[in-house]
């Protein structure tokens, strides 16, 4: 049984560990499956519950759903529906799809990846008749901008959506402006994407380094403590291989002290104006 981590509640009620693991580019190398399949197993083992995934990802919904095998009721699954496929029909579609390569009959979290040409008000049906069949417990997006928030919300269901699953690290701090604050009134946690950022340069920067070096941890570690520390967070690095699954858990050890985050402040400076949503 899987070892507990701190929880943040989504508006249902429902707990979701604050770390997760997120499978982007996994199964893409059959030489790697079963490496794959092992570290989210590991995470799992860890209490890293909460396996985010989508079927944009291809075959990475085949190697999650490996990884769960037999052990469904200890984990959070979580998956994303194209944009292209987000019609009322197409949204129940391709959620059928996921469901089959997961090799499981429900989600515990059901996202509009992005926004697309599809009306927004039919994925919201769709996803409320998701809900009600049973084949998902909650919904919610991704890549949503305050106004786009706003114009979900408007909606008749638009409230019942759990989470805004979007970019978050040191280097892309844009939403701590308005669309974090406005997540946080709404009481619904964000869900941070790529929180080590999307390439080796975050992790290069000289004073992650040497707070790193005060912890006696990685920079990667420092960087994911930081995304975790703040308040309503969830955060769902990916890790391939099963040592970097357990140096990402072993962040949640390292508390960065208000001189840390201060510093982390001049070399990672918080959004003094409203920026673009940045995406990957």
């Amino acid at each position: 049984m899987a070892q507990p981590l701190p929880t943040i509640d989504l508006p249902s009620g429902t707990s979701f560990p604050v770390l997760g693991q997120g499978t982007w580019h996994m199964g893409e190398d059959r030489r790697k499956y079963a490496q794959e399949v092992a570290a989210l197993q590991r995470g799992i083992d860890l209490g890293m519950t909460l396996i985010d995934t989508a079927e944009m990802y291809g075959d990475a919904e085949l190697v999650v759903g490996d990884a769960i095998k037999g052990r469904r009721s200890e984990v959070q699954v979580v998956s994303k529906v194209l944009p292209s496929n987000a019609s009322r029909a197409g949204t129940i579609a391709a959620c059928t799809r996921t469901l089959k390569r997961l090799g499981t009959d429900y989600l515990d979290l059901y996202l509009l990846h992005w926004r697309g040409g599809h009306p927004l008000v039919e994925t919201v049906a769709a996803f409320e008749e998701l809900k009600s069949a049973g084949a998902i417990r909650e919904w919610g997006v991704s890549n949503f901008d305050v106004a786009d928030m706003e114009q979900l919300f408007a909606f008749v269901d638009g409230g019942y959506c759990a989470t805004n699953q979007v970019l978050y690290n040191l280097a892309a701090r844009g939403i701590e402006y308005d669309l974090l604050p406005w997540c946080t009134s709404h009481r619904m946690p964000v869900m941070a994407y790529s929180p080590l950022g999307h390439d080796s340069r975050l992790l290069q920067h000289p004073e992650l380094q040497r707070i790193a070096r005060e912890h006696d941890a990685t920079p990667g570690q420092v960087a994911l403590a930081f995304v975790v520390s703040q308040d309503g967070v969830i955060a769902i690095p990916k890790a391939s291989r099963a040592e970097h699954v357990v140096e990402n858990r072993e962040a949640l050890n390292i508390e960065l002290t208000d001189d840390e985050l201060a510093a982390l402040d001049v070399a990672f400076p918080p959004p003094r104006k409203k920026q673009p949503l940045e995406v990957l």
